[in-house]
């Protein structure tokens, strides 16, 4: 059965923030990737929300959310996921579900603030290599950017298909919400400036994922990775970089699925992110114990 959507805003360094909360429990933070919004997380939201408190919110820019005052680089995103986590009132480690840019987002607030992440779930997320659709590394080039990104329905429709392994999912639903988005005054902006902010004509800059990944690998975090078999936008070829990146992480991949597995499969989805969450709370407080014994050692004379 279906949660009744509850849509509210709250101020996050002073500019206005769209989100969604619902549910009790363990808290859980869903970001959604470049030129989304929080939609692209509904059907998780719903299923997650009868044992969790889950927040969807749209990321400073896109959807509801109004831009952010300094530019759009992938450190002041993942601040700004602090920011929002403290004016939500989420004052204890939070479980967070990345999809696309959201999964680096993820990671960058993770590498920072450790202690306040409980785990991470990457799906088919930015930063494991170069490879990335053409249409996003158009958009890093002057001129060209700003045209490719003039709203009308048929790129719209073209976007969202490129997103699902079955067709039927870009549906007239979709394809409108995506149009409306697209006609925000700061959105195309906002776009481009993350678009160039992270990579170039030649695909995804090397220097900041590596500096990422590389310090994440040392945290040792609970992590899970995932990938649909048919994604287009970026490659399933990129799960066996994570593997190697991330011994640590578990990794699924779904099969007849594109770039959005937490929609096109989104009831298999949340059972294999329930059973992973399941296993966390004690890598938790094994971290809690040792920082304990540590301390401890460091007071004996």
């Amino acid at each position: 059965m279906s949660i009744p959507a509850r849509f509210r805003h709250l101020t996050v360094d002073g500019r206005r923030v769209h989100h969604r909360v619902d549910g009790a429990g363990p808290p859980v933070l869903l970001l959604h990737g470049i030129g989304r919004t929080l939609r692209d997380f509904t059907e998780q939201h719903d299923l997650l929300a009868d044992r969790y408190r889950v927040h969807s919110v749209d990321l400073p820019g896109h959807g509801g959310s109004l831009p952010m005052a300094q530019p759009y680089t992938l450190p002041a995103l993942a601040r700004f996921v602090g920011a929002y986590l403290d004016a939500a009132g989420v004052d204890e480690p939070v479980h967070l579900v990345g999809n696309s840019l959201g999964g680096a987002v993820a990671m960058g607030y993770a590498v920072t603030r450790p202690t306040r992440v409980a785990s991470l779930t990457l799906v088919a997320s930015a930063g494991f290599g170069r490879e990335v659709t053409l249409a996003l590394r158009l958009l890093t080039l002057p001129g060209l950017g700003r045209l490719l990104l003039r709203p009308s329905r048929h790129t719209a429709g073209r976007a969202e298909r490129a997103l699902f392994h079955d067709p039927t999912l870009a549906s007239p639903e979709r394809i409108g919400h995506a149009l409306a988005v697209a006609r925000h005054p700061y959105a195309a902006r906002v776009v481009l400036e993350t678009a160039r902010g992270l990579g170039t004509v030649r695909g995804i800059r090397q220097p900041w994922r590596d500096d990422l990944l590389g310090r994440l690998a040392g945290l040792g975090l609970p992590t899970l990775v995932v990938w649909g078999d048919d994604d287009r936008i970026l490659p399933p070829a990129h799960l066996a970089a994570a593997r190697t990146l991330l011994p640590h992480a578990r990794t699924r991949v779904f099969a007849g699925c594109g770039h959005l597995p937490q929609v096109e499969r989104a009831e298999e989805f949340s059972e294999v992110v329930r059973e992973f969450w399941a296993t966390t709370p004690g890598w938790r407080q094994h971290q809690q114990d040792d920082a304990r014994r540590h301390q401890q050692d460091d007071l004996r004379p």
